[in-house]
């Protein structure tokens, strides 16, 4: 069993800044502002960053696509961490914490009055260093998972169970394996790296197993799925089921 602390976290697909601060209110530990399906633009999210201030939950953006200039916005906006999608090579993990990070280790444009460093109050060398997600949903990310988490910056090893089931179905015959072969290989990439693994999961009871599987960053299910089937079952019960 996976003895480091689990890191519990959701999915905030809706860009409410009242969603954010309910879930940190009830003591997650991060919360995934989505930019990638989500259903706000960038600019919604310093308002949903501003319900953490000050509190434990850490929040992470999903950006669409690498784009080295994002990364850096929402980052001087306050987020803790981002995550990026389909990554597959070593190299665009290099991108990714190139543009995370500024001088020596990355390319990032310094800025004393971001909100990050509370727009010119506090130095810049005190702003914690970014956590770091590259999700691994695709055949080729798994093939090349151990080359990813052993580029220094990249922190957890993420996968995306949608896209890489999807791809296992569309791709059979360049898979490594099923499904949960595949999340073998990344948590022992990870694992050999010293670098953590998280999954996103649907059903909260399947937390202990995928803990014992080696997954330490676990996001359960997105506010509009949450909301989707609360709504569901208050119409079939109001219906007589």
């Amino acid at each position: 069993m996976n003895t480091a602390p689990l890191q519990l976290g959701t999915w905030i697909s809706t860009g409410s800044a009242a969603v954010t601060e309910l879930a940190a209110l009830c003591g997650l530990d991060w919360v995934l502002l989505d930019l990638e399906h989500g259903c706000e633009s960038e600019a919604a999210i310093p308002g949903q960053l501003r319900p953490l201030r000050g509190g434990k939950t850490r929040g992470i953006v999903r950006v669409g696509a690498p784009h080295a200039d994002l990364i850096g916005r929402v980052l001087d906006w306050g987020a803790d961490g981002v995550m990026v999608p389909h990554v597959e090579s070593a190299a665009a993990a290099e991108a990714i914490v190139r543009a995370a990070h500024h001088a020596p280790r990355g390319q990032r444009g310094f800025a004393r009055t971001v909100r990050a460093c509370d727009y010119g109050l506090r130095p810049a060398e005190e702003k914690a260093l970014p956590l770091l997600m590259a999700q691994i949903e695709t055949i080729t990310g798994v093939g090349h998972c151990a080359d990813i988490a052993a580029v220094e910056g990249i922190d957890v090893l993420f996968v995306g169970p949608a896209d890489l089931q999807h791809d296992l179905r569309s791709r059979p015959e360049r898979a490594p394996g099923d499904y949960a072969r595949c999340l073998e290989i990344v948590n022992e990439a990870a694992r050999a790296a010293g670098k953590q693994t998280g999954i996103l999961l649907r059903d909260p009871a399947e937390v202990p197993r995928y803990r014992d599987l080696g997954f330490t960053h676990i996001a359960v299910d997105s506010d509009l799925s949450i909301l989707r089937k609360a709504w569901r079952q208050t119409v079939e019960a109001a219906e007589g089921g």
